[in-house]
């Protein structure tokens, strides 16, 4: 099979699940580093770090999943995303405006290659049709799940937005 038919992925441990997705779409792992809180967001939005120069919202795949999310331990990290639509980026004077986010993992991503022969549509689980998660693949032994990257960014997007309309009303703005 030629190159041209390979994915390089990154698979991406959580507690309980693993995320696959394209290499090109992370910018880079991070040590985990307490958020700083964001008065008014779920329990899912951890907060904001500082990477680069620029506030990244950090989140809780797993709060985002409706289950809790993990205690922070020795192998936690905070992967960094780049923002595949424009709903972090458009923001004007809102803490999620860089057009990064980070979700925190339980490990550090391990890279894979894909291809159909070793990628499969795996149809045992259904999802959501506005959550987080796309669908769920086979490969190999891992049954992986594709983050649905425009539902998380928008999501995102909604909570700064509101947490900051809520911060400006309390100061008076």
């Amino acid at each position: 099979m030629d190159d041209s038919h390979e994915l390089y992925s990154l698979l991406i441990p959580l507690a309980q699940e693993r995320l696959i997705v394209p290499r090109a779409c992370v910018a880079e792992v991070v040590t985990w580093q307490q958020p700083e809180a964001v008065e008014g967001t779920p329990q899912w939005y951890l907060g904001t770090m500082h990477w680069s120069g620029r506030p990244v919202p950090v989140i809780s795949f797993e709060g985002l999943c409706g289950q809790h999310a993990p205690q922070p331990g020795s192998r936690t990290r905070i992967v960094i995303f780049v923002g595949l639509s424009n709903h972090l980026s458009n923001q004007q004077n809102n803490q999620a405006s860089s057009g990064y986010f980070g979700i925190v993992t339980q490990g550090f991503p391990q890279l894979v290659r894909g291809n159909p022969d070793v990628v499969k549509a795996d149809p045992s689980r259904t999802f959501t049709e506005r959550g987080p998660v796309l669908c769920q693949v086979r490969m190999l032994n891992e049954s992986p799940l594709i983050p649905d990257f425009d539902c998380i960014e928008q999501m995102i997007s909604e909570e700064s937005r509101a947490a900051c309309g809520a911060s400006r009303r309390e100061a008076g703005g």
